[in-house]
């Protein structure tokens, strides 16, 4: 079984991370143009604050998608520091990740700031990228899927049927990410999938199944085929690989089999 790219979009998103000024920013978007013109999954590179201008005006025309790595969930006020995601979609850009382990590890991100941006983004009509995942003592506890579970269902509260169409849902073990431990492909697929059978709970068979799962943590060039193979496994959030335009054009060639 591989990816059902009949019933849902595979999505390959690079996470740029704390990376790259606006030169640099020119330079690797210049060099994954090309590479990724034919792909036949959708393509995001979601790039810090500083380079929202220059990659929306680079992609123009192209089939590269742009999205910012966080947002705040008020739409305006007294939180120096912060972008709104009103200020985001007023940009032009189209995506938005939410919840990402670093934000949850370093930055004191709950579920239920994670579920407040997420709502401010869908109401500024923005596509959210939401990361959930367990950390390696809650894995070894056997706790993953209750961990994975409640994370799904308080980033979701409040989220309606029609408006899960413009959610992804990135699984993201944190003992894979930036580790170069990477889950077996059964085990993203098991995970992923356990994913699915919570959003088929919450909002029924056929909205789970149109729903795009990725796997992120560790995906990259030489295992990305193998990941991508998995019926649960609808691309990948890309960290270290997304930096470098020929691993992350491997990767999206992987998801356009």
């Amino acid at each position: 079984m591989s990816m059902k790219k009949s019933v849902r979009k595979a999505v390959i998103a690079g996470n740029w991370k704390m990376n790259k000024n606006r030169k640099e920013a020119k330079a690797l978007i210049d060099e994954l143009k090309p590479l990724v013109a034919d792909a036949k999954c959708d393509v995001v590179i979601c790039v810090p604050y500083t380079n929202l201008e220059t990659a929306l005006s680079l992609t123009e025309n192209t089939n590269i998608k742009v999205g910012a790595e966080n947002c705040h969930w008020a739409e305006s006020g007294a939180f120096t520091g912060e972008i709104s995601a009103p200020m985001l979609s007023e940009m032009g850009v189209e995506y938005v990740i939410i919840g990402h382990s670093e934000r949850r590890q370093y930055f004191g991100e709950t579920d239920i700031t994670v579920n407040k941006r997420v709502r401010a983004a869908l109401n500024a009509g923005l596509k959210v990228i939401l990361c959930v995942g367990e950390l390696l003592e809650q894995r070894e506890q056997g706790i993953t899927e209750e961990i994975v579970s409640m994370q799904t269902k308080i980033d979701l509260a409040g989220v309606n049927a029609e408006e899960l169409k413009n959610i992804i849902i990135a699984y993201e073990p944190v003992w894979a990410i930036g580790t170069g431990k990477t889950a077996t492909s059964d085990q993203a697929d098991e995970v992923n999938g356990y994913i699915r059978s919570v959003v088929a709970k919450l909002y029924g068979e056929a909205a789970a199944e149109a729903l795009t799962i990725q796997y992120g943590g560790s995906m990259n060039a030489k295992n990305a085929d193998e990941l991508l193979t998995k019926v649960h496994v609808d691309g990948g959030l890309i960290g270290g690989a997304s930096l470098k335009a020929p691993d992350f054009a491997a990767i999206v060639s992987a998801a356009s089999k």
